[in-house]
């Protein structure tokens, strides 16, 4: 009954102590997330050169669209999970567990035959040119099958936390990150297998995580674990995790759909350079958001616990919390791109031309950082307590609302008042995130009352 009293403990210890055990787990995951895909950057900027940066930077958006179903159901699974185990509903818990692995079968499926079909289709779409394309299409032709393990992981690591073990859900993805990094190394350095290495080095390690966490599900001593009543299809289930998760897929897949206009514009104003400079920013950038999505998730399961098991005072105060530290973490992301633009960006590349195009860029994008961390903290505390409509809108806003068309009607203004239609672009995604941040202020307002039900 060990695992009763790890979710129990969520109801009854101080949320100050309580955020700190979960997100930090959190975070370090996010950040280890985050390392699969800067060391890939790192060893290929360092030993192959800028168009492979920038193949690699192409795959991008296609990752997140992959990620995002990981998201639909990691995401949902998780959220759900919390809420339920704040009910005490542990036999709901497990066939939450057994229907979100049925999704990711699913899905994993799907992506994986059409990613395959429609390669260069896709590539060429999101802005692969004559000379990124076969970068590209290397990584994807390698990395495809290795995704499905990426959402597994995701999946599985996200219910491990929810379900009590924040820790040991970091410990996976350390184990898997470290093992990329020496397979980076190896297999890119050492070997000289270019962009294949990298992509063999995601595989292996992805999937090295994803059978460790299968093995927390089937051990006798876990609470929750894979039971044979959990494996059959619920379609309520479905519907409750998937309408959860829509929230962070959505977000995922505007985005990525949003990368390929940006990539399109980006090559229009500035060529395959500026596409690389803005790989590398936005590899940057990832580590702050990680940071940022890090508390996120250690929030996740404490708001949605006391929410589903009717404590609005302590829900206030976990939301109050992460929305000061996120605010922090986005204030100081702006500091130092702001002030050391060029170490930052040389840890990636070593190519003059590309740091010089790189500088302003950082600068545009980073500046409102503070303003990401209150939006992804707004989006990510509804989606927590089953409000998805709320967090649908809110994530949506920055990339979708604003940020699509902005990237049309900012530059031309830019170049009509005598400049580069490139300082155009970056400055696009300033205003797209003060906007975004103005609506789900907004849209916080109109849900005060969850604060406020009597205890």
């Amino acid at each position: 009954m060990e695992q009763i009293d790890r979710t129990r403990e969520l109801e009854t210890q101080d949320i100050r102590k309580l955020l700190w055990a979960y997100a930090m787990p959190s975070i370090v995951s996010q950040i280890i997330a985050s390392v699969y895909n800067i060391c890939d950057r790192v060893f290929l900027g360092q030993c192959v050169g800028a168009m492979a940066i920038a193949g690699l930077a192409i795959t991008m958006p296609i990752m997140n669209i992959i990620h995002a179903f990981g998201s639909l159901v990691g995401v949902g699974s998780s959220a759900r999970m919390s809420i339920i185990l704040g009910k005490k509903d542990y036999n709901w818990a497990e066939k939450i567990l057994g229907n979100s692995m049925l999704l990711t079968f699913i899905f994993g499926f799907l992506f994986v035959t059409g990613g395959y079909v429609f390669m260069d289709r896709i590539l060429t779409m999101f802005g692969a040119s004559a000379e990124t394309i076969g970068y590209a299409r290397e990584y994807m032709d390698i990395v495809l099958p290795g995704m499905f393990l990426t959402t597994l992981t995701f999946n599985l690591t996200g219910l491990i936390r929810a379900s009590g073990y924040p820790k040991k859900s970091m410990w996976i993805m350390v184990g898997g990150a470290v093992l990329n990094i020496a397979l980076d190394a190896l297999f890119i350095y050492g070997l000289d297998w270019g962009i294949a290495g990298a992509a063999w080095a995601t595989t292996l390690s992805m999937g090295s995580s994803a059978v460790v966490a299968i093995i927390h599900f089937v051990q006798p001593k876990t609470f929750i674990r894979f039971r044979s009543h959990a494996w059959k299809p619920k379609g309520y289930i479905f519907r409750n995790i998937l309408l959860i998760g829509m929230s962070p897929f959505l977000m995922n897949v505007a985005a990525s759909g949003v990368v390929a206009l940006l990539n399109k514009q980006l090559i229009f104003y500035g060529g395959d350079l500026a596409v690389g400079a803005y790989g590398i920013i936005n590899t940057f950038a990832s580590l702050a958001v990680m940071l940022i999505l890090g508390v996120c998730q250690g929030m996740q399961p404490i708001a949605g616990y006391n929410y589903g098991a009717g404590h609005p005072r302590r829900l206030r105060s976990v939301y109050m919390l992460t929305m000061k530290v996120n605010v922090i973490i986005g204030m100081a992301s702006a500091v130092l791109a702001m002030a050391i633009p060029q170490i930052l960006l040389r840890a990636f590349t070593k190519e003059d031309e590309l740091i010089q195009i790189a500088v302003p860029a950082m600068r545009f994008i980073l500046v409102m950082f503070a303003l990401v961390g209150f939006t992804i903290t707004n989006s990510n505390f509804f989606q927590s307590i089953d409000k998805p409509w709320i967090a649908i809108v809110t994530s949506l806003s920055r990339q979708v609302l604003f940020l699509a068309p902005m990237i049309y009607i900012i530059p031309p203004l830019f170049e009509d008042m005598g400049y580069h239609g490139l300082t155009g672009v970056w400055a696009s995604m300033t205003i797209s995130d003060v906007l975004g941040a103005v609506l789900a202020f907004v849209l916080m307002l109109t849900q005060r009352k969850v604060f406020r039900s009597e205890e």
